[in-house]
């Protein structure tokens, strides 16, 4: 049986897109209405281990591939030469905010934290789209902040839960949002925060659906049927993606920890 969550894993399923006739195209072209047809947003969201975004980054690169990193300001995911790096290969790269849970709901000091480390990213790339990051043991919402604020104030044009996302939730355009939350592509139950507004777990995506694709293998084997999907984004965490086997192992063990803990948290939002 083929391992999942290795780099060869991850070009597999690159190839399987292109086969099935999908174009790729960062978030911030999607904003500026520069997708058409049938097309992916591949989206990086680079929680820890930097470097191994800058591999996934340079797999894409040699295969004609741009897509969207978005950096924490935290160390583990804060390292200037790899920003640098990935945006030398022509991706684009935005701002993985937690400014609310950072400072404890207090939303003058978030905005405030906001600002100056889009700034901060800004000096890399002209940072113009945002997406935030789910702080799972947080009870804060980063996206809350922006009931008394606006982000288009700050020269940003797009976040996706909420100018992507929701766009097709009432929408007649099919389309599908994949995520390897909780390290498979069917963690729903696991899911704190990346979701859809207003979809339940049943309705993201579909549980037909949900019940195929669990592995990147079932994934592939999907793409090759060519379905009818106009749009997808697809989101992914570099740091799962490895073929050092000590850090494969290690993260497999990490996450089915962390999975145990995301479902006893939801269970006590219930």
């Amino acid at each position: 049986m083929p391992i999942d969550f290795t780099l060869s894993a991850y070009s597999q399923l690159l190839l399987a897109l292109k086969k099935s006739g999908y174009a790729f195209y960062t978030f911030e072209e999607w904003c500026d209405g520069k997708a058409h047809g049938r097309y992916v947003i591949l989206r990086h969201d680079v929680d820890l281990k930097a470097q191994n975004s800058l591999t996934i980054a340079q797999i894409e690169a040699k295969m004609g591939i741009r897509s969207t990193f978005y950096f924490r300001i935290i160390p583990q995911s804060n390292q200037p030469e790899i920003i640098g790096s990935i945006v030398n290969l022509g991706h684009e790269i935005g701002y993985h905010y937690e400014d609310l849970s950072l400072f404890q709901g207090d939303e003058v000091k978030a905005i405030e934290h906001f600002k100056i480390k889009l700034e901060y990213f800004r000096k890399f790339y002209p940072v113009r789209t945002i997406c935030m990051h789910g702080s799972p043991t947080s009870k804060w919402d980063n996206r809350d902040l922006w009931k008394s604020y606006d982000y288009r104030d700050f020269g940003i044009i797009g976040e996706p839960y909420f100018d992507f996302l929701n766009t097709y939730t009432n929408s007649e355009i099919k389309f599908k949002y994949f995520t390897d939350t909780a390290r498979m592509w069917d963690g729903a139950i696991y899911n704190l925060r990346d979701k859809i507004s207003g979809k339940s777990e049943s309705d993201y995506p579909p549980k037909n659906l949900l019940q195929v694709i669990h592995s990147t293998f079932n994934f592939i084997d999907w793409l090759e049927m060519k379905p009818d999907i106009e749009i997808l984004m697809i989101t992914t965490h570099p740091q799962r993606w490895t073929d050092n086997f000590f850090e494969w192992f290690i993260e497999l063990v990490s996450q089915s920890i962390k999975n145990v803990i995301k479902r006893y948290i939801l269970q006590k939002r219930l």
